[in-house]
């Protein structure tokens, strides 16, 4: 087994539904990154940038935050707000890209940097 399926739904519905090599998330405790087999475990998650790898691209989802469930074969992300950075044609990405720094700017969380988030979002741009 060299994928798990990862699902990020948020209160509008699914943004995201795929196999995916690895997926690496924004926990309160800090990023942590989810391999095919992992143990399971629930986690809150913080403000930041969800990294999805693929077998041949790298895509990113913004979140505010939000908890997610992992097992061995799949890793379910339900998040109060999200927006894909990577998915689209560059006029889309551009808007979402804006649109993710507005998202991540609402959080009032005195432990995160919102520098970092944002220059994670730019790293997409």
């Amino acid at each position: 087994m060299d994928t798990i399926r990862l699902s990020i739904v948020t209160p509008n519905g699914e943004i995201f539904n795929d196999n995916v090599k690895t997926v690496t998330l924004p926990g309160k405790e800090g990023e942590f990154g989810v391999l095919p087999g992992h143990s399971s475990l629930v986690s809150s998650l913080t403000v930041g940038v969800i990294v999805i790898e693929k077998a041949n691209s790298t895509e990113a989802v913004a979140i505010n935050w939000g908890h997610v469930k992992v097992d061995e074969k799949s890793v379910d992300v339900l998040a109060d707000g999200a927006i894909a950075l990577t998915a689209g044609k560059d006029s889309e990405i551009a808007k979402n890209i804006e649109a993710a720094k507005v998202l991540v700017n609402s959080v009032k969380d005195s432990n995160i940097s919102l520098a970092s988030v944002e220059a994670k979002i730019n790293s997409f741009a």
